[in-house]
């Protein structure tokens, strides 16, 4: 049995080894096969391929070259083909045809050049010839533009005087004759062509420039001057008169109407012409001769209108401000009409602008009137002077009534007396002078600037509030301006000539004076914004009186050296019995009293009375307080020196009083010189050393009277004991006297 199993199996088992071992055999076969192919193809195909690739790739850069040099062919041909249709439409006078040929050409010869790597020297040559007959097509169509627009100007090219502009003369030939052979193109043709060429905007250019300077400029600075426009077939001419008898200065009005009359002849004839301007943002790339020309010339144009005609026409005066409305509707009429023509864009306003700031442009006008006409008064002539008095009425304007209008009432003046003063009461009156200016002499510029700065203020007041507050501030500007300016520029003068000292001090005073009550005056015009309390020149006033007094006070001190210096030759009063010494002290006295005299008439009738025997005064005793102390000084006085002396102070106590001379009326000037002691502090001190030199010992000690006497008022008693001793010899009875001066 398992001999039977094992033959089975084997039987089973032969079949499937031989097959598999002929399935090894078929393998082995294969892939023998495959190792062939393989071998084949690395060797044959693969080396085929290779040569397939190379062969692709030099077909592909031949292709690419071809296509290239193709490319350029045609771009050749193309610029060729341009160059030669512009010359013949040139010739034909197709002038856009041939620009736009020209622009192809160019376009072609860009295309060119722009290729990388591919630089033909053909190059060159193509871009001179296109250079060529680009400036050959320009001057063409130069000659075309000038027979169309024809400048008759004359022999003084650049001027733009009135005679000149009469000889200019502007004719456009836009109609073309009726012979055929010689026809100008239409208009239309050359600025179009120069529009593609890119050379309008140098044609407008020059020609705008020409109409400004020719023809819209001189129409606005020459007032007498009139456009002529004349049609004649086949040409429109525009001339200019000049009118006679006009007024210095046109109004906008009548300026706008002649710029008006010659835009619509232009427009007309000219400007309404429509060109193609591709690539520039605009609508549909469409575009008029006159829109480009406006924005060419606008500003300029504005410009000259608004500081020519405008600016003068502005009011000087707020009332006439009200009929400024007619500048207004006609700038915005001219404005109008210039935006139908498309001169103007539709967002264009600088005229009417400016028009309607009038209130603004009214008031920087009217600061600058003031302001010029205040700097004018301030370095005008000081000793040109006008008697003020306290009861003289200065032509000041009429100011209305605090009582009148919707207003807050004035406080009453019961409410701002301080406690514990006495008012006045109901019955009594104070008189009309109670704080007026007294009587003196100012300069009639002051009192005009004064005048100026009150109708100023009355302008304000009748003004818009914006317009109010800046004549306000100028009107405090003109004050700090005489501030600065006076001093500065009259400063020479003021220092040299005591008159003009004194003149500048009455002037300082009375602008003082002026601004206590120069605001609080406009306070109660109910429509202005100065009712607010606000507007005041309080606060100017301490710097102007300080101004003058200090002027004045710089003279009193040169005055006070003069005298101090007169005084120095006198050789200090000693050794009178030498005739030399008697002659010097003599001449001294007498010269101070010369200049004291002089400065007496120089100051007569320009300070006021109290302010002149206070510095006449003060002057006086300056000599006086001088003498005293030289004579006070000396350490021996003979009896002839003391007679000589008291002969010299004589001259000084009945000359002195002559100097005051205040007033023009030599009667009423008495009082003044009676008065002397008051303003001279030294003259009691003065004639008591008078009677010292001529008493004796008994009189000196008489007039001490124990300290109590006249003499004890005047002098120390040191000064007393060394006057003594100077005047009386040593003896017994000058011991006793001494001995009672104590």
């Amino acid at each position: 049995e398992v001999c039977t199993m094992i033959n089975k199996k084997y039987s089973e088992f032969l079949p499937s080894m031989q097959s598999a071992e002929e399935l090894v055999a078929q393998v082995e076969g294969l892939s023998n096969n495959i190792d062939l192919l393989k071998a084949g193809i690395e060797n044959e195909v693969q080396r085929d391929l290779n040569v397939a690739v190379a062969e692709f790739t030099e077909l592909k850069q031949q292709l690419e070259r071809d296509t290239l040099v193709l490319s350029v062919l045609r771009k050749l041909q193309e610029f060729d083909a341009a160059i030669k249709e512009c010359s013949s439409a040139l010739q034909e006078k197709q002038y856009v045809a041939a620009a736009q040929q020209l622009e192809k050409a160019r376009s072609s010869l860009r295309s060119l050049e722009s290729r990388r790597g591919f630089e033909l020297k053909i190059l060159k040559a193509l871009g001179t010839e296109l250079t060529v007959q680009t400036q050959n097509m320009i001057y063409h169509l130069g000659e075309e533009w000038q027979k169309l627009v024809v400048w008759k100007l004359p022999p003084s090219k650049g001027s733009s005087s009135l005679e000149a502009v009469v000889l200019s003369e502007l004719h456009l030939h836009t109609v073309p004759p009726q012979d055929e052979d010689t026809a100008v193109p239409p208009v239309a043709a050359v600025l179009q062509a120069l529009a593609v060429l890119g050379e309008l905007h140098s044609k407008l250019k020059d020609f705008g420039h020409l109409l400004l300077q020719y023809i819209l400029k001189p129409l606005i600075s020459h007032p007498s001057l009139e456009p002529v426009p004349e049609e004649q077939p086949d040409v429109f001419i525009l001339r200019f008169r000049s009118q006679e008898l006009v007024l210095d200065e046109s109004s906008p009005m009548e300026v706008f109407e002649k710029i008006k009359l010659v835009f619509e002849a232009l427009h007309k004839y000219l400007l309404n012409v429509p060109l193609e301007q591709p690539g520039e943002g605009r609508k549909e790339g469409r575009v008029t001769l006159a829109e480009l020309l406006g924005e060419l010339i606008w500003e300029e144009l504005s410009d000259c209108l608004i500081h020519n005609c405008l600016v003068s026409s502005i009011p000087t005066n707020s009332s006439k401000l009200e009929q400024y409305k007619e500048v207004i509707e006609s700038t915005e009429e001219f404005e109008k009409a210039l935006k139908k023509m498309q001169l103007l864009k539709e967002d264009t306003t600088a005229l009417l602008k400016y028009a309607c700031n009038v209130d603004s442009h009214f008031a920087n006008k009217k600061c600058q009137d003031v302001i010029m006409a205040a700097r004018n008064l301030m370095t005008s002539e000081i000793h040109n002077t006008v008697k003020i008095t306290p009861d003289s009425s200065t032509a000041l304007p009429e100011l209305p009534d605090p009582g009148s209008g919707d207003h807050v009432k004035a406080p009453r003046g019961s409410s701002l007396v301080p406690s514990g003063t006495v008012s006045v009461g109901s019955e009594s009156r104070l008189s009309p002078f109670t704080l007026c200016l007294p009587s003196c002499r100012i300069s009639s510029s002051v009192q005009q600037l004064v005048q100026l700065a009150y109708h100023t203020l009355l302008e304000a007041t009748a003004s818009t509030d914006l317009c109010c507050v800046q004549l306000f501030d100028c009107v405090r500007n003109i004050f700090q301006l005489f501030y600065e300016v006076v001093p500065t520029y009259h400063r020479e003068n003021l220092q040299k000539l005591p008159q003009l000292a004194a003149i500048h001090h009455n002037n300082c005073m009375y602008i003082a004076h002026h601004l206590l009550t120069l605001g609080h005056q406009f306070r109660y015009r109910s429509t202005s914004v100065l009712s607010n309390g606000a507007a005041t020149f309080v606060d100017l006033v301490p710097g102007f009186r300080r101004l003058g007094m200090e002027c004045f006070l710089a003279q009193m001190r040169v005055q006070k050296g003069e005298i101090l210096e007169r005084l120095s030759s006198a050789r200090n009063f000693s050794n009178m019995d030498d005739e030399e010494n008697y002659c010097a002290a003599n001449k001294a006295i007498k010269q101070v009293l010369h200049q004291l005299r002089r400065l007496g008439m120089v100051w007569q009738d320009v300070l006021p009375v109290n302010v002149y025997c206070k510095a006449m005064g003060a002057l006086l005793n300056t000599a006086l307080a001088e003498i005293v102390t030289r004579i006070a000084a000396l350490e021996d006085i003979s009896a002839e020196d003391a007679d000589r002396l008291y002969s010299l102070c004589r001259i000084m106590v009945e000359e002195g009083p002559q100097v005051f001379t205040p007033l023009l009326e030599e009667d009423e000037n008495k009082k003044y010189q009676e008065e002397v002691p008051v303003y001279v502090q030294k003259w009691m001190t003065f004639k008591e050393l008078m009677i010292i030199l001529q008493a004796n010992l008994q009189e000196i000690v008489d007039q001490w009277a124990d300290g109590k006497g006249p003499l004890a008022e005047e002098f120390s008693a040191a000064e007393v004991k060394s006057l003594i001793r100077a005047l009386f010899q040593n003896t017994e009875r000058r011991a006793a006297a001494l001995a009672k001066i104590k």
